[in-house]
């Protein structure tokens, strides 16, 4: 990084004072984001989350399901009636 020169009093006050208010500015987004994060934590909003990615998961995969179980079901069935 630049060593940056000044040249008076009044330079050094300005720069100390835009770095507080980037400081201040970086300290309210990380208390937004925290606020947002514990919003979304709410038992509610996982359990959504998770219903919804299980749902989305059996939709798109429910032929491969159907395909890999039906023939443990037919066999079983089969076997069923046999007595066995």
């Amino acid at each position: 990084m630049e060593v940056k020169k000044y040249s008076s009093y009044a330079e050094i006050e300005k720069d100390l004072e835009i770095l507080k208010l980037e400081r201040e500015i970086n300290y309210q987004k990380m208390v937004l984001s925290f606020q947002k994060t514990k919003e979304s934590i709410t038992p509610e909003n996982v359990l959504g989350g998770i219903f919804s990615s299980f749902k989305d998961y059996f939709s798109n995969s429910y032929g491969s399901i159907l395909q890999s179980v039906l023939p443990f079901a037919i066999n079983w069935f089969i076997n069923k009636k046999r007595g066995s």
